[in-house]
């Protein structure tokens, strides 16, 4: 039965991981700062929490990771120097990060993993439901997945996870989910999580990706939460707890998404990214794609 519920405001962006994956160039700037054409991902990101209605936005960050806060900041010399140059385009672009939404920051200071890094958002966020975005996942903006789970939220109550299928051979590399159907065809509930299993043990090839609207509730599970998978309090297995006992904090449920999305922690993906974003752009897409045709012809 459907209830009335508080509607979520606050979403969380785990960013303190420290980009491994794309080093040299995450040494000395945030991977998150890496631009897809000429924004920042983790800007990506905080449009879609936007859009989706949750202009409250915490970071959750380490050393290193100024740069991102001064992303959302004013920039007054800036600003005024393209003021001076009567150059509103730009203007506009530059103010544009910092208009977005209200920002706030809170450092994990020892990483020990995304359920840790999530349990860091407890006394900003209390006891209302929220949303966590992963920056290394961007989601295309004509495919409003976060909005849909936050529907699903306050309709089910308890916590919604997004689930994608994957070729069952790439299991390994994500959470994995034990589900049943409901009656709407892109909603599942989740009976159980496993984190990155065998394939030969997977229940299932519905894949977690970045995206949670979590409730309350399972901060007092990821306080309770031993180390698990690496070391780390996977949040995976907080979510195995309330989905196996739903009177912890109600169901978990999952939206199975079919939409565009980029992981742009994977430098083949973020390059992808790139040349799809840049191909549709209205300001680039036309020159590159003719440029794009003409490489692909020649080196083939």
């Amino acid at each position: 039965m459907t209830q009335s519920r508080t509607r979520i405001t606050k979403a969380v962006i785990p960013a303190a991981g420290l980009g491994t994956r794309f080093l040299p160039a995450t040494k000395a700037t945030p991977k998150e700062m890496l631009p897809v054409v000429d924004k920042p991902a983790i800007q990506y990101v905080v449009e879609e929490a936007v859009t989706a209605g949750l202009s409250d936005v915490l970071m959750i960050t380490g050393r290193n990771k100024r740069p991102l806060e001064d992303h959302f900041d004013r920039n007054y010399e800036l600003e005024e120097a393209l003021t001076r140059k009567g150059d509103e385009t730009r203007l506009a672009r530059v103010q544009e990060s910092s208009d977005l939404a209200t920002m706030h920051y809170v450092r994990q200071g020892d990483p020990r993993g995304l359920g840790h890094a999530v349990l860091c958002a407890a006394p900003h966020v209390g006891d209302q439901p929220f949303a966590v975005l992963l920056g290394d996942d961007l989601i295309d903006a004509r495919d409003p997945l976060l909005a849909r789970m936050v529907d699903v939220q306050e309709q089910h109550g308890g916590s919604v996870i997004a689930l994608m299928e994957v070729d069952p051979a790439q299991i390994h590399l994500y959470g994995c989910a034990a589900v049943k159907p409901t009656v709407d065809d892109d909603v599942v509930q989740v009976t159980g999580l496993v984190e990155k299993p065998d394939p030969a043990d997977a229940p299932s090839n519905y894949a977690v990706i970045g995206r949670y609207v979590l409730d309350p509730a399972v901060f007092g599970v990821l306080r309770e939460t031993e180390p698990g998978r690496g070391g780390e309090i996977q949040l995976t297995d907080a979510l195995q707890a309330l989905a196996s006992s739903p009177d912890l904090g109600g169901p978990v449920h999952g939206v199975v998404f079919k939409g565009r999305r980029y992981d742009t922690g994977d430098r083949g993906d973020y390059l992808r990214a790139i040349v799809r974003l840049a191909c549709e752009r209205e300001d680039l897409g036309p020159e590159f794609r003719d440029w794009l045709r003409s490489y692909v012809t020649e080196e083939m």
